[in-house]
């Protein structure tokens, strides 16, 4: 019986009260009698948890599902269960952002030498600034493409360098690299992996990995499962950002993708390889614990 009258209430400015009463068969007065009940202990509850979770789903831009939601709420101190959250999400009209591919950067038919894939699709490391990972892509605007390349962390996913331009020259990565350094300081040994582009085949930055004892490794020819993880963030870029936006200039797309990498990416935004973290926090929270 709830179940009618609440379908009556929710579309009460759309039909005749009365109609629908004679329809589901309730008389008017049960009806109104209902609507003045005080909601229950449940339904104050949910009303409750779905001001959170909007509040959640708006700080996340629209990127988090049930997964992400029950983490962050469990790490304030509320247990609930996906199916639940998924139903008060779905009374909100709440949904995450879906995924689209996108086409790949990489030219590697080049004579340069190419390194041997000394990662071996070993995606994780025991301390931060062990391994690093870097890839370009690209994002549209109305005044043509922009080019940005980003290398990241294994440890935490933090992206720890990052360079944009409006062509794919080898500088693109050499400054990337270079940014990661400068904020790092990683000790000799590190391992840079990437794909066999001409940029990270070029003289530039194999001079930049030699002058830092940085050790190269590059994916096997044509597989980008090789270098996923780079893969992933790019994936991720593009769903929670540019496929929304319209960028009427590259300084207009430099700036969202600023604020995009250093504001919500590496502080706010939780990724389920840390433990539903972000990767700032974990790092912080690790060093703590050391």
């Amino acid at each position: 019986m709830s179940l009618r009258y609440a379908f009556i209430e929710a579309h009460q400015r759309a039909f005749d009260t009365a109609l629908m009463c004679r329809v589901f068969e309730v008389s008017r007065s049960g009806y109104y009698e209902w609507r003045s009940r005080p909601p229950c202990q449940r339904d104050q509850q949910d009303e409750a948890l779905k001001a959170r979770i909007r509040d959640h789903h708006t700080q996340s831009r629209a990127t988090y599902g049930t997964r992400r939601i029950q983490q962050t709420l469990a790490s304030e101190g509320e247990a609930i269960s996906r199916r639940r959250l998924a139903r008060l999400m779905r009374e909100e009209g709440l949904v995450c952002k879906t995924r689209r591919k996108f086409k790949a950067t990489t030219n590697s038919k080049h004579g340069k030498p190419v390194a041997s894939n000394l990662l071996n699709r070993t995606f994780s490391a025991a301390q931060p600034d062990q391994a690093y990972v870097g890839d370009i892509t690209y994002i549209p605007t109305r005044e043509g493409w922009l080019y940005l390349a980003v290398f990241i962390d294994l440890y935490s996913r933090a992206v720890v360098g990052w360079s944009m331009d409006s062509r794919m020259p080898a500088s693109l990565v050499h400054d990337a690299l270079t940014m990661a350094v400068r904020k790092r300081q990683p000790e000799n040994g590190l391992l840079v992996h990437s794909d066999r582009g001409s940029q990270y085949a070029s003289d530039s930055f194999q001079w930049l990995l030699k002058q830092h004892d940085f050790r190269c490794s590059m994916s096997r020819k044509g597989n980008c499962w090789d270098n996923a993880p780079s893969e992933s963030f790019f994936h991720t870029l593009k769903t929670e950002l540019v496929y929304h936006e319209d960028f009427r200039t590259r300084e207009k797309a430099k700036q969202a993708i600023f604020e995009y990498i250093e504001v919500f990416y590496n502080r706010v935004r939780l990724h389920s390889s840390n433990g539903y973290m972000s990767p700032m926090d974990y790092e912080s929270e690790r060093r703590t614990a050391a």
